[in-house]
């Protein structure tokens, strides 16, 4: 997520916008820039790379402002570079915007712009906002952005500064985050309450749907329909180090209770309500997935996991043989691929080696790659014929969950814009699934509700030498992810084992308390995996189930068991993954172990 500050006051402007944005620099960033006000015009300097760089351009001396708004970009559209970097003006030059989120109806008012004459200078989004607040500028600029972002479809947190008015700065938000500090030297605003920690603890949350007006001695917070709205500040009394972590006690849960919004964030501007899945970086029309006679899915680690839900999907909605490997084998064999073959590859990072070298591979022999990843301008973009981004910001935490959870989301849309070209599908099959899909974010808000659950877990279980993890379908794979995710961060020995394979071996393994978790979702494998659960029940071991069949059946045969919301076949895959990333991090704090730096793990495999 990008970082957003702004100051207006009695202080020179310049060096707290620098310290603020330091202290966001731990959300990650790809460019950053600064906006200030100065003798009635704005001055606006963007660099790309980090904070150092833009500090090499700053000359303090001659930068003397008091009002100004800075920017750490995380790149959602438009590759990192110094033009695509915040902020972004209007064709005048006296209008500067900074922004947080999407803006998904930015193409069609683009287009509209320029129509009547603006000229963009960027490939970024945010830049149509900085234009729609010039076209609707006449003298006061609040009502500029008020009249702009009633235009807007998306989540946004935005900072607006204008040289033709000068006396104030104007922030909004809708399903982003946006805080106002109160000093003695003046006001902020910030997108995040670590920037603002250095000069105040006196803390206004902006809510939803909110516009603030703030100026040197005050501001002024109306809601969408022009309410004056009355808000006590609060007294933020956290370190720096927690400030960091919103309050949470670790980068992992943070991230986990941001699942909601990154998956939110993945279907933004991506899926319409009547199941219409719109990428504007895929590159691949109906003609050319015509012609595909194969699919291969490449990945490594967690994302490779999420490969396996995209193979049933795909096999399921469009009748094309999907083969999936790990990426480090595939590069190394000699599978058959032709022209008539597409590769999807997924690498959160977009730099995992094994899986670039994969996609070159499968280059040399003539296939079609889509590369699906959470960073623009990443390495597989530049080599990939199309790209699908999960949107899900940066995550900080070694072990992956919210940018999981968002390639799930991502993989989901992408089957579906696939079996709407190849197989014929109607309407109505595809407007369940989308229905299905936006609920999700709400579901999972639900699970998480229901943590403590999960933590007495851990409780029972933190001081087990082995733990079986087991599914069908759909429920393999995040038998697989609940697996890695125990071993990544608890270092319990675990295993992750499609359930009919029980007794081809792992069976054996089972004697008095060796924990069993089961992923026991509805469907027609739902007699069968009950059937598993009460092999294993009759060895000794300890059954847990993750379910969305709140039977007598299920509590009959389990220890433990967690119910998570009915959704459809795909999306119950990442619903039931969430009490997996809990348990596995709430064993982990039991045993003492360091959540967000395990052992001997990166964030990002660049070698092999």
């Amino acid at each position: 997520m990008c970082g957003i500050v702004g100051y207006i006051g009695k202080e020179k402007t310049t060096p707290l916008l620098l310290q603020g944005l330091k202290r966001l620099e731990y959300r990650g960033y790809d460019s950053a820039g600064l906006a200030l006000s100065i003798n009635g015009s704005l001055t606006v300097l963007r660099q790309k790379g980090n904070l150092d760089q833009l500090e090499k351009i700053v000359d303090h001396d001659k930068l003397d402002s008091r009002l100004g708004i800075g920017h750490t970009r995380w790149a959602t559209h438009g590759e990192p570079s110094k033009r695509n970097s915040h902020p972004h003006t209007d064709c005048s030059g006296k209008i500067a915007v900074v922004h947080n989120g999407i803006i998904e109806n930015w193409h069609e008012l683009r287009d509209e712009l320029i129509d009547s004459g603006h000229e963009f200078t960027s490939e970024t989004d945010t830049e149509t906002l900085a234009h729609l607040v010039e076209a609707n500028f006449n003298g006061d600029l609040k009502e500029a952005v008020k009249k702009a972002l009633r235009r807007i479809k998306g989540s946004y947190a935005i900072a607006v500064i204008s040289s033709e008015d000068p006396s104030k700065l104007i922030a909004a938000r809708k399903d982003s985050p946006l805080v106002l500090g109160i000093a003695e030297s003046g006001i902020f605003v910030a997108s995040d309450i670590p920037a603002l920690i250095d000069q105040t603890r006196k803390i206004v949350i902006i809510e939803d749907e909110e516009l603030v007006e703030v100026a040197q001695d005050g501001y002024q917070i109306t809601s969408g329909d022009d309410v004056l709205i009355k808000r006590d500040s609060i007294e933020v009394k956290w370190d720096i180090e927690a400030a960091e972590k919103g309050g949470f006690a670790d980068f992992m849960l943070k991230e986990i209770y941001e699942q909601p919004s990154a998956i939110q964030d993945t279907l933004r501007g991506q899926l319409d309500e009547d199941g219409k899945v719109n990428f504007d970086d895929l590159l691949l029309d109906k003609e050319k997935i015509e012609d595909i006679d194969k699919i291969f899915i490449v990945a490594c680690g967690t994302s490779l996991h999420a490969g396996m839900i995209a193979k049933l999907a795909i096999e399921k909605w469009a009748h094309i043989s999907v083969e999936i490997d790990c990426s480090s084998e595939f590069r190394y064999r000699e599978p058959v691929l032709s022209d008539k073959s597409l590769l999807i590859a997924i690498t959160q990072s977009g730099e995992t080696a094994d899986t670039l070298a994969g996609i070159r591979k499968a280059k040399e022999k003539g296939a079609k790659i889509i590369a699906v990843t959470n960073v623009v301008g990443s390495s597989i973009t530049r080599e990939a014929d199309g790209v699908v981004y999960t949107h899900a910001g940066p995550e900080i935490g070694v072990a992956a969950t919210k940018t999981h959870v968002s390639q799930i989301a991502a993989l989901i849309l992408l089957s579906m814009f696939i079996a709407r070209q190849k197989n014929g599908l109607d309407d109505s099959f595809f407007q369940k699934i989308a229905e299905s899909l936006s609920k999700v974010p709400e579901k999972v808000d639900e699970i998480l509700g229901k943590a403590e659950t999960i933590k007495e877990w851990a409780k029972k279980y933190h001081d087990v030498y082995d733990f079986l993890f087991i599914g069908r379908g759909v429920g393999y794979p995040v038998a697989m992810e609940g697996a890695l995710k125990l071993k990544e961060i608890s270092y319990i020995h675990a295993e992750g084992y499609p359930a009919g394979e029980m007794k081809h071996g792992p069976i054996a393994l089972i004697n008095d308390g060796v924990p069993v978790l089961a992923i026991a979702l509805k469907g027609k494998v739902f007699e069968k995996i009950v059937s598993n659960m009460q092999e294993a029940k009759s060895r000794g071991g300890s059954i847990i189930a993750i379910t969305d069949s709140d039977d007598n059946q299920i509590r009959a045969l389990t220890d433990d068991v967690f119910v998570i919301p009915e959704s459809d076949e795909m999306s119950s895959a990442i619903l039931s993954v969430i009490p997996l990333q809990l348990l596995s991090y709430f064993i982990a704090k039991e045993r003492g172990c360091n959540v967000d730096q395990p052992r001997n793990l990166a964030k990002s495999v660049t070698v092999e």
